[in-house]
């Protein structure tokens, strides 16, 4: 094989998130719990952010000159709505400037509701774990769908919303910063019904529209794969955090201990195709705690790590994790978008072999008959993330927030050159990461 080559109109993009890149969000709940002390790594605030509220037409500029075909973006609930059934028109106008702006340069947006920001009015009457959440959670999607229609048709109603439940109601790092199972249990289950009342008021707003969610997937395995309780406690992850939402979201039966097995008629075959946010596995030792789920998250002594390291999120290189996940959601029979793949990498001297991995084992995927027909980069530019503030760099373009100033980082180069062409060369490889070539050429 001389060259990876994928398919005719295959999405090259790049993703981000409002509340990451905007800039000035002070209505999101997000803005005020950055301001409680040590609640921000080194006491970062995401303040202007990538000050996309004004000026993202510069950054869209430079998805054009990449030659990427897509991005993935999200509208911020708070700004929209920024009262209680009050709603902003010239915020609506601005995103639609933005979705315009997208589309003039050839460039197809995927926009997403929900990307862990909430409304301050919304999260002080109770948020997710509030009766009433996914009702309100629809009205916002629709009025707001109403609005962009004729600019997208491509639409996630939520971005990993159990990672977000993890983080606040297991770990209580994130607002509203509880550790709580019971609380979780019902979030879980207002946000599956929100995800459901969604997919039906966007398909009755738009005929032609496309909806998904993105899921995060981590593959959860056991640390001693011939321990049976480490195996339980990673099969129990699994179970929660990826099984319980994925097949409510086919057969509509909500399962234990969120349901009873209960079926909503409206979560019954609600996605029109299968989002996967993948950047690492989780190798998982048995724990008897139960608020750890029974099961405490290590790593590979042996593994390659980014600039996280062992004990972050971001962490370990498994490409391989890739493949298995998009053969895994082959019995969907739906398509497969990566809308999230990436690595912290200030210096730029793991990216380029990250990407080129991670796109390899894509190409098996499809090669094998998966039906996978975009990938995303996280991200476009560096950005503010959540807890970890400005440390972590995951962008192919550097940016100092204090300046606003912008230095693309050698793997952009790359990624635009395989977007262009839709492949992957000996030449490119030999290029940005010579140490691949055995791997991708063998």
């Amino acid at each position: 094989m001389n060259r990876l080559t994928f398919p005719d109109g295959f999405l090259w993009g790049t993703a981000s998130s409002a509340y990451q890149t905007e800039g000035d969000n002070a209505n999101s709940q997000w803005w005020e719990f950055e301001r409680q002390r040590g609640a921000i790594w080194h006491g970062d605030r995401s303040g202007l952010a990538c000050d996309w509220w004004r000026n993202a037409e510069q950054d869209f500029d430079r998805i054009q000159a990449l030659g990427l075909s897509s991005h993935r973006l999200s509208v911020e609930w708070s700004r929209i709505e920024p009262r209680p059934g009050e709603f902003d028109h010239a915020a609506l106008d601005r995103y639609r400037a933005m979705l315009g702006g997208l589309r003039d340069r050839g460039i197809k947006p995927m926009v997403a509701f929900h990307h862990f920001s909430d409304p301050r009015w919304f999260a002080r009457r109770g948020g997710w774990e509030s009766p009433d959440a996914p009702t309100r959670f629809q009205y916002f999607v629709r009025t707001t769908a109403n609005a962009l229609r004729d600019l997208c048709d491509f639409w996630l109603t939520f971005n990993e919303p159990l990672i977000g439940l993890g983080q606040s109601y297991f770990q209580g790092k994130w607002p509203p910063q509880k550790r709580d199972p019971v609380a979780a249990i019902k979030v879980f289950r207002h946000m599956l019904l929100a995800h459901a009342r969604a997919y039906r008021a966007l398909h009755v707003v738009q005929s032609n529209a496309y909806v998904g969610y993105a899921k995060a997937v981590r593959l959860f395995k056991g640390v001693r794969p011939q321990s049976q309780p480490d195996r339980y406690a990673a099969g129990l992850k699994r179970y929660l955090f990826e099984h319980i939402w994925f097949t409510a979201t086919v057969d509509g039966r909500i399962r234990p201990p969120v349901g009873v097995g209960d079926y909503n008629h409206e979560l019954a075959d609600s996605f029109d195709f299968i989002g996967v946010n993948y950047y690492s596995r989780d190798l998982v030792r048995f724990s008897p705690n139960p608020l750890s789920l029974f099961g405490t998250e290590e790593y590979a002594a042996y593994g390659e790590f980014s600039d996280a390291g062992p004990d972050g999120p971001y962490s370990e290189y498994h490409p391989k994790g890739l493949y298995q996940i998009c053969k895994e959601l082959e019995v969907f029979g739906k398509p497969i978008y990566i809308t999230e793949n990436g690595l912290p990498d200030a210096d730029d001297d793991q990216r380029p072999r990250w990407i080129l991995g991670h796109l390899h084992q894509l190409h098996r995927a499809i090669v094998a008959g998966c039906d996978v027909r975009g990938y995303y980069h996280w991200t476009l530019v560096d950005n503010f993330e959540w807890t970890e503030g400005w440390t972590p760099r995951f962008g192919l373009i550097e940016m100092n927030h204090a300046t606003q100033a912008r230095r693309p980082r050698p793997s952009a180069a790359m990624y635009g050159e395989i977007a262009r062409t839709d492949a992957i060369t000996p030449s490119l490889v030999e290029r940005y990461a010579p140490e691949m070539r055995a791997i991708i050429f063998e």
